[in-house]
């Protein structure tokens, strides 16, 4: 098992290196806004994307992402009680057009619903625009999980490593 594991890494390593500039990890603190915002008082993102070039200026590749929107406390008439935290599974597509240092993309796909218990999830979309460092980027971005009843949608400010 270990050899496996050992090997699957090795991988994983040789590919990323060699294809350096195409996989990108990010990482975002998030407000939430719209429905989300009443019971939800921050958040955070993890991103994953592999962008392929079509051109100098075009990518796209498929993506993945790890939302989570930390639950609130509701004062109410009748007493309070603790909103639970929401975590959703985006998976998808994601493209971008880059200008130089600054590029524009949107990220789409199904956000599968993690937590809590009845969360179906629903169709994820981000568009996004940051500037680029050479294999540090800051990003600007909003969400949204399109849920039953609403939307759990942030205004996102992160950083993105490409490795």
């Amino acid at each position: 098992m270990k050899k496996l594991l050992l090997l699957i890494a090795l991988v994983v390593l040789s590919f990323t290196t060699a294809q350096s500039q195409n996989f990108n990890i990010g990482v975002s603190g998030s407000l939430p806004v719209g429905d989300s915002a009443d019971g939800y008082t921050f958040g955070a993102q993890l991103d994953f994307s592999y962008l392929f070039d079509i051109n100098d200026s075009f990518y796209v590749g498929p993506m993945a992402s790890m939302l989570y929107y930390n639950g609130d406390e509701i004062d109410t008439p009748i007493g309070t009680f603790e909103v639970d935290s929401a975590v959703f599974l985006p998976i998808g597509g994601s493209a971008r057009f880059m200008l130089e240092e600054f590029f524009f993309g949107a990220d789409l796909g199904y956000g599968i619903g993690i937590s809590p218990d009845g969360n179906d999830g629903g169709f994820f979309y981000r568009p996004k625009v940051g500037y680029s460092f050479g294999t540090v980027a800051a990003i600007l971005s909003y969400s949204g999980v399109s849920v039953d009843g609403g939307t759990f949608s942030s205004v996102n400010v992160g950083v993105e490593f490409g490795l």
